[in-house]
């Protein structure tokens, strides 16, 4: 799927453009310096212009610093003094229809004020983000309550916000199928789902708590009105455990495998934090637990050479490792000194479970050979 670089670059080129630059000094420390212009040019903020002079400061159409350009970015104010080569309304012009990413808030007044406020900061930075690829307005936020504009400290005037329900914001834009991101759902997300015109990614957390099992009653509702549901979930290697759970990151994972093109298990990754990380390797480091018992006493252990293996997939650093051995009562040690104590070790079904039994006699063995 094509960003809105994508676009201001194809336009540029069309006018045999190869390079521009800019009258001042923003957008050098821009990292994405076409996407941030075209912005601001779709804003109406300002235009292309042809100018007399080589600028200071350009880049080619890829963003690589170059000597000088004969076009460049200004504020629409210096109209009268340049030769306008692409204006606000042309780059409109050519947007194409972008889908909805669509925060549903009809259950804002069950959240306390602590998760009313990480709701509007989770807003905000999914404009950031939707900004970086197309132009922010694909965000819309249904219905939108005078807290909700009290509390919002971003440009709301940039996003889409509805006063009513997402029913009726679907069908005053003749949409009538909709991806449903839903940690519940049956269904995984998949290239086959992007080419619907609208996605609801958020509006509330409901893994726990009395919020539980809400996400699907959105869905039902929209049902309800003849609006068409594809309730999809995320998964980290086929698990939802691990998948962040904060609006701005469910969005990113989209955004990166519809226009990046890349894997879910890759996006879920770079979305990560290492709070998501560590909620996985919970449920990772049993399967992986070697049982002993030495002189009567148990002990679980899992192999130290793990974190390698882990880390490859969860966004855990070694200190995550070792907090999450520490609450599950596990015992970090090297596959060296693993494999000494199955050597001195006679393996017994206990209670049900594979251990290896180590003999006080053999056990200081061990630790004099240690």
């Amino acid at each position: 799927m094509k960003t809105l670089a994508d676009i201001f670059r194809e336009a540029l080129k069309e006018r045999g453009i190869e390079s521009i630059g800019t009258l001042s000094k923003r957008f050098r420390k821009s990292k994405n310096k076409l996407q941030d212009i075209a912005i601001e040019i779709v804003n109406g903020k300002g235009a292309i212009f042809r100018v007399p002079e080589k600028t200071a400061v350009a880049w080619d159409l890829n963003g690589n610093r170059v000597e000088g350009s004969y076009y460049a970015y200004a504020p629409l104010c210096m109209a009268d003094k340049f030769e306008m080569v692409l204006s606000p309304e042309e780059l409109r012009s050519k947007l194409p229809e972008w889908p909805y990413f669509i925060i549903d808030l009809y259950h804002w007044d069950r959240h306390t004020q602590k998760e009313k406020g990480k709701i509007c900061l989770q807003v905000n930075q999914s404009y950031g983000l939707l900004r970086d690829y197309f132009t922010g307005r694909e965000l819309a936020v249904t219905w939108v309550n005078d807290e909700f504009r009290e509390m919002f400290h971003g440009s709301i005037d940039r996003i889409t916000a509805y006063e009513g329900s997402t029913a009726e914001f679907l069908k005053d834009r003749g949409i009538d199928e909709v991806v449903l991101l839903d940690p519940w759902a049956d269904d995984v997300l998949s290239e086959e789902d992007f080419g619907v015109e609208a996605f609801i990614i958020g509006g509330i957390v409901d893994t726990g708590g009395n919020k539980k099992k809400t996400t699907p009653k959105i869905g039902e509702e929209l049902e309800n009105a003849g609006i068409k549901v594809r309730r999809r979930k995320i998964v980290l290697r086929g698990d939802i455990v691990g998948v962040p759970d904060r609006i701005n990151r469910i969005l990113g994972i989209i955004l990166k495998m519809m226009v990046e093109g890349k894997p879910m298990d890759e996006a879920v990754y770079e979305m990560q934090e290492p709070l998501h990380a560590r909620w996985r390797l919970r449920k990772e480091l049993p399967k992986r637990v070697i049982r002993y018992r030495v002189d009567g006493k148990d002990f679980r252990v899992v192999e130290r050479e793990l974190f390698e293996e882990y880390s490859s997939w969860l966004k855990i650093r070694w200190e995550d490792f070792v907090k999450v051995l520490r609450e599950l009562d596990l015992v970090g040690l090297d596959r060296k000194r693993i494999h000494s104590l199955n050597k001195l070790s006679n393996p017994r079904i206990i209670k049900g479970k594979l251990y290896r039994v180590i003999l006080l006699k053999k056990a200081r063995m061990l630790c004099y050979n240690c």
